[in-house]
């Protein structure tokens, strides 16, 4: 939208700086919101916490006393314990929307920033971003590999396929490891072997005659 002069701007103007006032009111409200988000994760954080340690010295006694339990008494126990293993699937699952702390590995590599995604959708895009990186980096991969292998059989070509597997195994094991925090199901030595396929990729991007002479026999 043109203005046919400064009036017109200056006028169009301050009609949006009393715009602005609502922007910055709802600005305010958003930043009370996140503080109050926080004081409650941390309050029910702490309420699971406790619910934990109390469920944990009733299963302690309970066990204790097994051996001199009359029939009904057995009854109670058994329901007892069916109603701890419920209330403890009812924990894990509300801890599942409260946010988690990083892992070792992200601490070293991201610090403390926290990397857990508060709703089902944000973590499904999530994975569903990570299976599409892998396809479409390994299809990248195996281009460059042909390349390689059968068209441009230079130095350079060898190095950029090592800095590709160095920087794809490098992103890989980040990606799981925050899909890990959000509650992903990775099995440990498929996170292994990614660990192992960067350490491998270092040793022959920096050992770059070794790494040609293995690629192009």
């Amino acid at each position: 939208m043109d203005y046919n002069s400064i009036s017109s701007c200056v006028e169009e103007y301050e009609a949006l700086t009393a715009e602005y006032k609502d922007v910055e009111n709802v600005h305010k409200q958003y930043v009370l919101k996140l503080d109050e988000l926080h004081e409650i994760q941390e309050k029910c954080r702490k309420h699971i916490t406790h619910q934990k340690y109390r469920m944990k010295l009733i299963q302690k006694s309970a066990n204790g006393l097994n051996k001199s339990l009359s029939d009904d008494d057995r009854q109670k126990a058994t329901k007892l314990s069916m109603d701890m293993m419920k209330r403890k699937l009812q924990l894990a699952e509300m801890e599942e929307s409260l946010p988690r702390k990083n892992g070792r590995y992200l601490r070293i590599i991201l610090g403390c920033v926290n990397v857990s995604l508060m709703n089902k959708d944000d973590r499904y895009n999530y994975k569903d971003e990570y299976e599409k990186f892998k396809l479409v980096v390994t299809g990248i991969g195996f281009l460059v590999s042909f390349f390689n292998l059968f068209l441009f059989k230079y130095r350079f070509m060898d190095m950029a396929l090592m800095f590709l597997l160095v920087w794809y195994y490098c992103t890989l094991t980040i990606r799981e490891s925050i899909l890990k925090v959000n509650g992903s199901k990775i099995k440990g030595w498929w996170r292994t072997h990614h660990f192992l396929s960067t350490v491998a990729s270092g040793v022959l991007l920096t050992w770059s005659r070794v790494s040609r002479m293995l690629f192009t026999n």
